[in-house]
């Protein structure tokens, strides 16, 4: 039986890849972490998903990236501001998160690890680099003496790839109207303002615009 473990946010790209490794895999877990994040409506979010999907969903606490970086996602009093690399970026997140995943899987003997990075719509993230991903894999399976594999079905592609992709599951409807990309907190089609929602909103427009639906 091959089993996959999922970093899973609630957002459109993990629950993208949520389904796509319930398609690949014979078990899926989910692992889903609390750090602070600008609104907790999107663990409620998680949850909801986790729930419908009928899939484990463990949830971890990192709330102590707050103690370590400042940033507008952990931040409510920061505007999020746009540049060569957004404050919306957490110093170490996707490391620090991949790694933890990694210790849980080993010991549910898991080594597939599914992670919704993308370096065509990473922002200028440097761990969102398919660089990162590899060389982490690489220190992972040294850490722990393990053969984990971390899988990144995202990596190259941009947002209206990731809907193409949704739609081909027959699941663009339940991605675009139960998950929470929004940096303002609201779920579905957000607020159509804020960095992340353009980018989301801008590659559903292209992709139906591509399939000739408007």
């Amino acid at each position: 039986m091959e089993k996959a473990m999922v970093v899973f946010s609630g957002g459109q790209d993990s629950t993208t890849c949520l389904l796509w490794t319930l398609e690949e895999f014979d078990q899926v877990e989910t692992v889903t972490f609390l750090y602070g994040q600008r609104h907790e409506s999107e663990v409620e979010c998680a949850k909801k998903i986790a729930k419908d999907l009928g899939v484990n969903q463990k949830i971890i606490q990192m709330d102590l990236l707050n103690q370590l970086t400042e940033n507008s996602l952990t931040r409510k009093d920061m505007e999020i501001e746009e540049g060569t690399i957004p404050n919306t970026y957490v110093e170490g997140r996707n490391h620090i998160f991949l790694s933890f995943a990694a210790i849980y899987a080993k010991s549910m003997g898991i080594k597939n690890i599914i992670t919704g990075v993308s370096e065509t719509e990473s922002s200028g993230y440097p761990d969102c680099r398919n660089v990162f991903i590899q060389s982490l894999n690489t220190s992972l399976n040294l850490a722990m003496d393990f053969p984990f594999k971390l899988i990144t079905p995202l990596m190259w592609k941009d947002k209206s790839e990731v809907w193409k992709m949704a739609d081909r599951m027959d699941r663009l409807a339940y991605i675009r109207e139960n998950t929470l990309t929004c940096y303002n907190g609201i779920i579905g089609d957000g607020c159509g303002e804020c960095p992340a929602c353009k980018l989301r909103n801008d590659g559903l427009e292209t992709y139906l615009q591509g399939r000739h639906v408007v």
